[in-house]
Parts: C-alpha cells; sequence; structure tokens
C-alpha cells in the first residue's frame, strides 16, 4: 500500500472496534484510517463492524452510516454520490477510486479504507488538495483567445474537431490519478501531475483555443512536464476511465512536432 505523509516519528497503531446495532459474526469489518491533528496521539486504524443487510451497496453508504450510527467523528468528503464531483476519493483496498461507485461486494474480507496518498492529512480521510488545485490554476483552465467573439453565434467545431476532447472533459479532478505516481509522490512541489496534465491538454486540443504555443512555452520544463515516466498508474487507477498517460504522452509529441 503507497505511504502517507504522517507527522514525524509516527507510525500507524491499531485502534478501537466498534459494532454497529444488528451487527452479527457475519457483518463486514471496515479498518479506517484515523487522524486528528488537533490532538497528540498518533494515527490509528478503528475497525468498524456493521451488517450489510442494513446498508447501501456502495463503501460510501457504509461510511455514511457508519458515522450517522456508531461514530459521528469519522470525517470525510462527500457530495454528489454519482462518481462526477470526486469529493469521495480515497484509497480502498489499496487502490485511489471513489467511494461512492466503489461496491463493497468486490471487496474480500475486511475493507481497508485511506486517504489519498502522499498528501498532507487535515482529518481522517480527508487529505489537503491545496497544493493540487494551485498546480491546477497555473496551467489558465479556461479558452483563450486573441481573434474577436462571433458577435451572433458561439465559436464552433466541426464534429471531428469535437471528438478530440472526448476522454480529457470527462476529468473530474479527484486527484486519484496524480496521488497513485511515484513521480507525484517525489516531485510534487514542481511536477504537475497526470490529472493536471491532462487538464492542460484538454485545451491544447480544443480547435477553439488560440494559445496553444503560449500553453506548451508552459509547460517546457524539466519537472512540469517531463518527470512523467509512463508507468500507467495513472491509467489503471482512473475511476473514470480516462488515460491521462496518453494525453500526456500527446502533449510532449506536440514538443516535438513544433521543433
Amino acid at each position: 500500500m503507497a505511504e502517507f505523509r504522517l507527522p514525524a516519528n509516527s507510525v500507524v497503531r491499531k485502534g478501537k472496534t466498534y459494532r454497529g446495532s444488528g451487527a452479527n459474526a457475519n457483518a463486514k469489518s471496515f479498518l479506517i484510517y484515523r487522524y486528528d491533528p488537533d490532538g497528540n496521539d498518533n494515527p490509528q486504524t478503528d475497525r468498524y463492524d456493521i451488517e450489510l443487510a442494513q446498508c447501501g451497496p456502495m463503501v460510501l453508504d457504509a461510511l455514511v452510516k457508519i458515522k450517522n450510527e456508531i461514530d459521528s467523528t469519522l470525517t470525510f468528503r462527500r457530495s454528489c454520490r454519482e462518481g462526477i464531483c470526486g469529493s469521495c476519493a480515497m484509497n480502498i483496498d489499496g487502490t485511489n477510486t471513489l467511494a461512492c461507485i466503489k461496491p463493497i461486494a468486490e471487496i474480500d474480507g475486511v475493507v481497508n479504507i485511506y486517504p489519498l496518498p502522499h498528501l498532507p492529512v487535515i482529518k481522517d480521510l480527508v487529505p489537503d488538495l491545496t497544493g493540487f488545485y494551485a498546480q491546477y490554476a497555473t496551467i489558465k483552465p479556461w479558452m483563450r483567445t486573441e481573434s474577436p467573439a462571433p458577435p451572433d453565434r458561439e465559436r464552433l467545431q466541426s464534429e471531428e474537431e469535437r471528438a478530440q476532447l472526448d476522454g480529457l472533459y470527462e476529468c473530474i479532478l479527484c486527484a486519484c490519478c496524480s496521488t497513485s505516481c511515484p513521480s507525484y509522490w517525489w516531485n510534487g512541489d514542481r511536477y504537475l501531475g497526470p490529472a493536471v496534465l491532462l487538464q492542460a491538454y484538454r485545451w491544447i486540443a480544443d480547435s477553439r483555443d488560440e494559445a496553444t504555443g503560449e500553453r506548451l512555452d508552459d509547460l517546457e520544463d524539466p519537472f512540469r512536464l517531463y518527470r512523467c515516466h509512463t508507468i500507467m498508474n495513472c491509467t489503471k487507477t482512473c475511476p473514470k476511465h480516462l488515460n491521462p498517460a496518453k494525453a500526456i504522452a500527446e502533449i510532449k509529441k506536440a514538443m516535438i512536432s513544433r521543433r
């Protein structure tokens, strides 16, 4: 399992065990990472046993049940519950994914739940995404044009031009891919990571954008782009089944083409 950023000289220790109402010998166990930066204790993993017959089918359903009925101090992010917003991204059973679309039935034995790896932890399953979103802002993720907009219509694309954005615009910035990338773990302060680079290519590939040269100039850096070694962790873990590694390769090809 991926390493997490913890307070200095700390270890994750075994914590408490909780049993929900109605839980029997066949109850499903959830081992959940707990950390409160306002306290003095090291991180720990608490165990929660719940009866699945009284719970929804997804891991997020179990987390909501635990928070509502067993331990109100458990902290995590969630919103849409439909795999659209990316709020509930976490490491489940060793894989970065969205809790709202991860079926409990797919996991054998104890369900291990940790925050996204190699990010500072705000509390429990909530990682600090401040740096991640700051990097996203650096690529200027909006359409940049110099020509005046048509007065009577939108900027148009052909069907072929629009198809170039498929597999790019669907990214929900959940950070699952970036936090699965070893290069991002070690160089996260300078390497933009697969999620942000996929978003960067989304605008490079957009026929309506007129700042392609400037966008490539901004990425022409030994660290911002070229720390990608194409090990494909990002593509394997993407809960939206996108291919950030391909987008990064396309940026590199664009760099070579313009030379």
